[in-house]
């Protein structure tokens, strides 16, 4: 079977969260409307990894080439991202509703790809699950900002920053499951099925527990904006989802090329719109404040190197180490428990050391790495096992537990009330284009160095450069607010 491209890894994204007046809440979110969100944030994540485990199957099956199965990844991932901003603006006026039509129609939509009679029926059906995916999860976040304060707030968040990566664990291993498991003869298509009784499930809880978080003076639809934003996303993530595997045709070079006519257009109709007190989708005022570049600049590093870190280990895994699904999923464990304990305790270390808690994060991550890249090079290759592994696995899951929630803090901190919807938008936006930014790039080069200097020594650079980008982040967590500060 040819390499297919492992989906963009579903890190938790930065929704839009809508515009919350000084007025209290109508209701607090309590324990059961927070499991809500997050099972509800889950789904999504889960089913990257699920069906990245499944596309071998899916192949023999409905006897789909290459190129399709790249079309089942990368029509969700795109699918997601050039709509995330709209359902955030969307939720401003719609609220629980919008969550409420997006778990509906995750679970419609995994219906139609567990029926789905060949392959293209399967790539539409997972653009439009991707679609779902931007209506519900943008009003998780916001319904935690609109609904919660305080240490409720802090604690609500860490959780939702640990979602990612037990969701990671939790899909490798899903999917191996249930391939395996070829429950009923339905082989890989159990990997979408069972989301429609979780997706049932959350829908009735949602309506019981799920408070409503519109804006009461939600903002106008800025048609044109969001059609550029789309144009200009699409421009830069199909070809970086899926020219790599394609050989880098024509049309994804010209795609790319082209991709910053609709931005600078967009840029144009937002400070138009706001130099006329229209409504744009992201101001570009918005990057006046110091605060919000750096908060903006921590994601760079976390995300183009997430990325690439799940997009070599997959491989290094199953082709280096030949490792079946299921053995390389749970070969992560380690990694996504000290990433959920991890963040956890993000808001602790807030308190402790301020913005200094984002530099030890990259300092343990960076540890992990190195350990990790010693194990490869210096144990014994083919053979290693996955207990070898677990030690620099449980570090880097450290890094990357601190890391995300603490990101999600000090950029929202750094946002002004009244801009809240547009900053969270932006940096959706950043997350999504940094993810597939960091599979094209550190994939790229994984792939490119495996040839010549085999895959053990292809990794170790990846993490080399992994580790330069987090010495970028150690950095700018000097420059954040002390303890005292946040």
């Amino acid at each position: 079977m040819t390499t297919t491209t492992p989906p963009v890894p579903p890190v938790p994204p930065v929704p839009s969260v809508p515009y919350v007046t000084t007025a209290p809440p109508r209701a607090a979110l309590g324990p059961l409307g927070l499991l809500t969100l997050l099972l509800g944030t889950a789904l999504p994540m889960i089913d990257f990894f699920v069906v990245n485990v499944a596309l071998p199957t899916i192949e023999r099956d409905l006897h789909a080439p290459a190129a399709t199965l790249e079309m089942v990844v990368a029509g969700y991932a795109v699918a997601y991202a050039v709509l995330l901003v709209l359902g955030g603006r969307l939720g401003d006026s719609y609220g629980r509703r919008l969550f409420l039509w997006g778990v509906a129609g995750f679970g419609l939509t995994s219906l139609a790809c567990g029926l789905a009679p060949g392959a293209w029926w399967l790539v539409a059906a997972r653009a439009a699950q991707g679609a779902a995916s931007a209506a519900l999860l943008p009003q998780v976040l916001a319904t935690i900002h609109a609904t919660t304060s305080g240490e409720r707030r802090a604690r609500a968040v860490a959780l939702y920053g640990s979602v990612g990566g037990v969701s990671i664990v939790l899909g490798q291993v899903l999917g191996g499951v249930l391939v395996a498991a070829d429950l009923a003869g339905t082989g890989w298509r159990a990997v979408f099925l069972v989301n429609v009784p979780v997706a049932a499930a959350a829908f009735g809880c949602a309506l019981r527990s799920v408070p409503d978080s519109r804006a009461e003076r939600p903002a106008r639809a800025d048609l044109a904006g969001t059609a550029l934003l789309a144009a200009a996303l699409t421009a830069l993530l199909l070809p970086l989802t899926e020219g790599r595997a394609a050989g880098w045709p024509l049309w994804s070079v010209l795609l790319l090329c082209a991709a910053p006519l609709p931005a600078l257009a967009f840029h144009g109709v937002e400070r138009r719109a706001e130099r006329t007190a229209g409504s744009p989708l992201l101001p570009p005022s918005l990057l006046a404040a110091g605060a919000v570049r750096r908060g903006l600049l921590l994601g760079l590093p976390v995300f183009v190197g997430f990325a690439g870190w799940m997009f070599v280990t997959a491989v290094t895994l199953q082709q280096g180490l030949g490792y079946g699904a299921l053995r390389a999923g749970l070969t992560l464990v380690p990694m996504g428990v000290a990433q959920f304990a991890a963040s956890m305790l993000a808001p602790r270390a807030v308190r402790r050391f301020g913005g200094r808690a984002v530099t030890l994060a990259a300092v343990v991550h960076i540890a992990g790495l190195a350990t990790t890249a010693a194990t490869v090079l210096l144990g014994p290759w083919p053979h290693l096992s996955p207990l070898a592994l677990a030690p620099g696995l449980v570090l880097c899951g450290v890094g990357q537990g601190l890391q995300l929630p603490l990101y999600f803090r000090f950029l929202l901190a750094a946002i002004p009330d009244r801009l809240a919807g547009a900053g969270s938008g932006l940096a959706a936006t950043l997350q999504q284009s940094c993810l597939a930014v960091g599979v094209a790039t550190l994939g790229s080069l994984f792939l490119s160095l495996v040839p010549g200097a085999g895959m053990r020594r292809a990794l170790a650079v990846v993490l080399a450069v992994q580790a330069a980008g987090l010495l970028g982040l150690a950095a700018l967590g000097l420059r954040l607010p002390g303890k005292d500060h946040v």
